[in-house]
């Protein structure tokens, strides 16, 4: 899946090897309400865009793959969605909290509780990611991340976008979601470091009201390491994203670099920067 401007596009391979392609309008509120595209409120904006966009986006895929009778509806993929964002939460966000608050005693300090709460936090999130890599399945979706990466890194550098070509640039890139979780991750130390809340439900609540916040700054934190790549602090607070990146991408196949060229042809054709096929 790629995304541009206005546009998204999707390609899959279905199972009878054929491309199945299509392309999508974004409509952003910003558009009727500009405020929204001011910095803070945009980064929570393009959050809600992206989970809304992938929503369709896992559904049109399972749905090209399976029989007509196993075809998934947008309502059930979303509810799968929203349980798997009410599992992230309390696996990550509530789950170390509490976890923490259990040490009140030998560790009286709710600075250095909230410290170490979002040092495991961030281990947390790394061992999952890295144990889900070892699946065949994701190791697969991981390809076709690089895939996604290196047809990106090849139009920027004005090639020709062929498998062959596309496929001597890096699987990392600094304007990836992968980079900005992680971000978001290490922000959460800073941000509920802050918080002394007294008593369980306060604490629970402050860190989830606190994550739309966490986001807008992620957010505008990703794009200036995407404006300043060459900045000496950027690429410091861009370097752990891009090692994060080692284990969210792997090398792609060139049938899996087809699939990543296809999508981002078809957004730079609903963008009308290449002209139409045929």
């Amino acid at each position: 899946m790629m995304r541009g401007r206005d546009h998204w596009a999707i390609a899959v391979r279905r199972p009878d090897g054929h491309l199945h392609l299509e392309s999508h309008e974004i409509k952003s509120i910003a558009k009727r309400y500009p405020i929204l595209g001011k910095p803070g409120l945009r980064g929570v904006l393009a959050l809600g865009q992206a989970l809304s966009i992938g929503v369709r986006a896992l559904t049109i895929s399972a749905n090209q793959s399976a029989e007509d009778d196993r075809k998934l509806t947008r309502g059930q993929m979303a509810a799968s969605m929203v349980l798997a964002f009410a599992l992230f939460t309390a696996v990550f966000v509530v789950a170390p909290y509490i976890g923490f608050r259990a040490f009140r005693r030998q560790v009286p300090s709710s600075i250095i509780r909230n410290i170490l709460e979002g040092v495991l936090r961030v281990g947390l999130f790394l061992a999952y990611l890295a144990l889900i890599g070892r699946m065949k399945e994701i190791r697969r979706v991981f390809e076709y991340h690089g895939a996604e990466h290196k047809t990106i890194a090849a139009y920027e550098h004005d090639e020709a976008l062929e498998p062959e070509t596309v496929d001597r640039y890096s699987t990392l890139h600094v304007r990836c979601g992968t980079n900005f979780l992680l971000i978001v991750m290490v922000l959460t130390i800073l941000v509920y470091a802050l918080f002394n809340a007294r008593g369980l439900a306060a604490g629970i609540l402050l860190r989830i009201v606190a994550i739309p916040v966490i986001a807008g700054i992620s957010y505008e934190v990703l794009r200036l390491g995407a404006r300043h790549p060459r900045a000496r602090v950027m690429r410091a607070l861009m370097a752990p994203g891009l090692w994060l990146q080692k284990i969210t991408t792997r090398p792609p196949h060139h049938d899996q670099i087809e699939v990543a060229i296809a999508s981002f042809q078809e957004v730079l054709r609903a963008e009308k920067q290449l002209p139409a096929a045929g």
